[in-house]
């Protein structure tokens, strides 16, 4: 465990050593954590390092930013150091590997191995933030069924989680520009929410 009090010093500290998880402050001094977030995303070595953001910031606009820049879970302040380890927790056991051939799952060109943490579409990697993994795994298990907003927060995150709808349809919009044309496989259900369509079934 390292803590550091600035942007700057958080991404050298990355670069030194290796990170389960960062817990991600935004109001730092130099280079805010929506930076270092960014910056953290950019870079093919610690694209796929858990971030949470845990900030005083708590106004829905400042989650969808962070949201949107790719961090894994929004923790507000105050909170009940319980929560935060439940969250850190559920944002860890989405990385661990399960090491088995069932984890491999294949639909058209898309291909999830659930073990690596891996996402390839047409054989090419596409590289996904914990919770847009943890999001698209759970659609695509069920192919066509129709799954709330709510329903995958609770598969996603667990069922304490408190997030907007607008929080949901940020991270579905990531994905679907991350996937490119299998993106539209990923269908809107207008007033209930979203479902993940066989690519085959489009084709007939």
């Amino acid at each position: 465990m390292q803590c550091v009090l600035s942007g700057e010093d958080a991404l050298a500290a990355v670069r030194d050593h290796d990170f389960d998880l960062i817990l991600l402050d935004i109001m730092l001094p130099g280079m805010d954590g929506y930076e270092v977030c960014r910056r953290l995303r950019r870079d093919p070595a610690t694209a796929h390092l858990p971030v949470i953001m845990l900030t005083a910031k708590s106004e829905e606009t400042d989650m969808v930013v962070g949201l949107e820049l790719g961090a894994d879970d929004y923790v507000t302040k105050p909170f009940s150091p319980r929560v935060l380890i439940a969250r850190i927790k559920a944002v860890l056991r989405r990385r661990e590997p399960g090491g088995q051939a069932a984890d491999i799952l294949s639909i058209g060109e898309l291909r999830i191995d659930r073990s690596r943490h891996e996402v390839r579409v047409k054989g090419e990697p596409v590289r996904l933030t914990a919770t847009e993994f943890g999001i698209l795994l759970c659609l695509v298990q069920r192919p066509g069924w129709v799954f709330s907003r709510y329903q995958i927060v609770e598969a996603v995150r667990g069922g304490d989680y408190s997030v907007t709808d607008r929080a949901v349809d940020v991270q579905i919009v990531g994905l679907r520009k991350k996937l490119g044309e299998l993106g539209s496989c990923i269908e809107t259900v207008r007033g209930v929410g979203y479902r993940f369509s066989d690519p085959h079934d489009k084709e007939r």
